[in-house]
């Protein structure tokens, strides 16, 4: 989940106006420097919920609550911090930021890369579909042309199993990367144990393309 920076929220804090927060739910008095109303989170006679405008919190000498323009929409409004702070930012027409932590951006970094790796998996297999006339003759005999095939990223994964290896893997990361997405497969080929390709005279199409 992205993170809200936490120099946001000090900054919406002292911006917003608490007071006109809480009077907007709660009906407030003015005594002196603060405001004062019957608690909304008990039940009371007289009125012991305070808000001061200086400090930017509420306190109720009757039952302990107490906190910031925050905590008042989430125990009143029943909204999570999330929301509460969307709804205080709305109020000041501001943008929420969002803030990605190390493994968020780790994560989105190596989904970027897998994704591409996918897209260099499929072009491969799309030149071999040109390159074989017995995969194109089968299509068109199903009533798919050239131009269907090119449209919808149609290729074809042939019969041997080490052409993935032999063209697309540079790096250990790149077959590591190639394992994870199932396109090399640990399996057996004669009496040889390895990593091969996970299709095998197969027509493959990309839908993320």
């Amino acid at each position: 989940m992205s993170l809200i920076p936490r120099s946001f929220i000090d900054d919406l804090l002292a911006r917003i106006d608490i007071v006109e927060v809480i009077s907007s739910r709660v009906q407030l008095r003015k005594i002196g420097n603060n405001f004062k109303a019957l608690c909304p989170f008990h039940t009371e006679k007289s009125p012991s919920f305070t808000v001061n405008s200086n400090k930017q919190f509420y306190y109720c000498f009757g039952c302990g609550a107490h906190g910031n323009a925050i905590s008042f929409l989430m125990d009143f409004d029943r909204m999570d911090f999330i929301d509460a702070v969307e709804s205080l930012a709305a109020l000041l027409s501001l943008e929420v930021p969002r803030e990605v932590n190390a493994n968020q951006q780790q994560n989105q970094q190596s989904q970027q890369e897998l994704y591409k790796l996918l897209i260099g998996v499929n072009r491969l297999y799309q030149q071999e579909l040109r390159e074989s006339q017995q995969a194109i003759n089968y299509l068109k005999s199903r009533g798919l042309s050239g131009k269907i095939c090119q449209r919808f990223n149609v290729g074809f994964a042939p019969s041997g199993w080490d052409n993935l290896a032999k063209n697309l893997v540079k790096t250990p990361q790149t077959k590591t990367q190639l394992i994870a997405s199932g396109m090399l497969v640990n399996q057996m080929i004669a009496a040889m144990t390895g990593f091969v390709n996970g299709l095998c005279s197969r027509f493959v199409i990309n839908v993320a393309m």
